[in-house]
């Protein structure tokens, strides 16, 4: 099979198109054949190593000290049709499209993947996909979503409350805007000055270009300060919540980690760091959502698979708006 062999660590050039050997379901797996899989931040930081301390190290000693040996294809999001099934399997059958998000047993850079039915907690989840979508929509949908939707159900948001999402334009970021209006809320979203338009699209009733303006000091208060992407002052954003208002930072920084730490117990404001949670029920939740229309994936460029170091590339720049995926069917 056609798949992107990871050669190395640090520049997207280790990334190579190659052949791999396809693989065989055992008895609780599934076969998927992938039509499409998202390219996340979190992918390019894997890439690198960007990754905080010991989070870090440990992936290391996981992938391999000098360069990635025991998992040689990236990708963690995708979204494909179920060709062969292994013998135990019962919530599948050959024919199936399905959706979903490997986690750490990565690979979806690939024409197939195996993945079990029941996968463990930190190697995936997936289930049938949305209906009204393309398989290109659908794989920018897992990673993000399930983010997301399980910070925000976290907090617990209620009709007419202040929500202001940091790094709105982003993957996480998106979806959250678009959920945190389902759930009644009035969104203030944060981002540079291109993707303001896109937000206002997907329902931001307010949007804030940070190249321009500190939200820490316009004088606004917030019921919810939500960080996708560990960009936000701390002692600002701490300043800007209103009283009992929730502090939510789902990609935070050592010094965030810190000082969200000496920090509690302090005050009635609630503060809460990232806790991943991705589950078959949630996911399913997504598409019930999705086929509703009430939330939508926001894809900014398609590349063929035989560009993903140029898809990789473009998603350091930090200014893709929503998601990036690569096509492999």
């Amino acid at each position: 099979m056609k798949a992107v062999i990871w050669t190395k660590y640090g520049s997207p050039d280790g990334l190579q198109l190659g052949e791999a050997e396809t693989p065989t379901p055992k008895a609780d797996e599934v076969l998927i054949k992938v039509h499409a899989a998202a390219v996340s931040r979190a992918d390019t930081e894997i890439r690198r190593l960007k990754l905080l301390f010991p989070f870090g190290v440990l992936i290391r000693f996981y992938l391999g000290v000098i360069k990635p040996t025991r998992i040689k294809i990236l990708g963690s999001e995708f979204s494909g049709e179920i060709v062969a099934v292994g013998r135990d399997v019962t919530q599948y059958r050959a024919g199936d499209q399905v959706y979903g998000y490997t986690g750490l047993g990565m690979g979806t850079y690939a024409e197939f993947i195996c993945l079990s039915e029941k996968p463990a907690a930190l190697l995936g989840v997936m289930s049938k996909r949305p209906t009204n979508i393309t398989h290109e929509e659908a794989a920018a949908v897992p990673f993000g979503g399930l983010e997301a939707l399980h910070s925000l159900d976290r907090i617990n948001i209620q009709r007419g409350q202040k929500v202001l999402i940091v790094g709105a334009g982003g993957s996480i970021g998106t979806y959250s805007v678009q959920l945190a209006k389902h759930y009644g809320a009035e969104v203030t979203g944060v981002d540079s000055g291109g993707k303001l338009e896109m937000l206002r699209s997907i329902g931001a009733d307010h949007v804030i270009d940070y190249t321009r303006e500190d939200y820490t000091k316009n004088g606004q208060k917030y019921d919810v300060i939500m960080d996708t992407i560990g960009g936000s002052p701390f002692a600002g954003s701490i300043r800007s919540l209103n009283e009992n208002g929730t502090y939510l930072n789902v990609n935070p920084k050592m010094t965030h980690r810190l000082q969200m730490g000496l920090a509690k117990g302090r005050s009635s404001k609630k503060l809460l760091s990232w806790e991943g949670d991705y589950t078959t029920k949630n996911l399913l939740k997504l598409k019930e959502l999705i086929e509703a229309g009430t939330i939508k994936p926001v894809i900014d460029r398609v590349y063929p698979l035989e560009q993903i170091a140029e898809a990789h590339r473009y998603v350091e720049t930090d200014q893709k708006k929503g998601n990036v995926v690569v096509k492999v069917q």
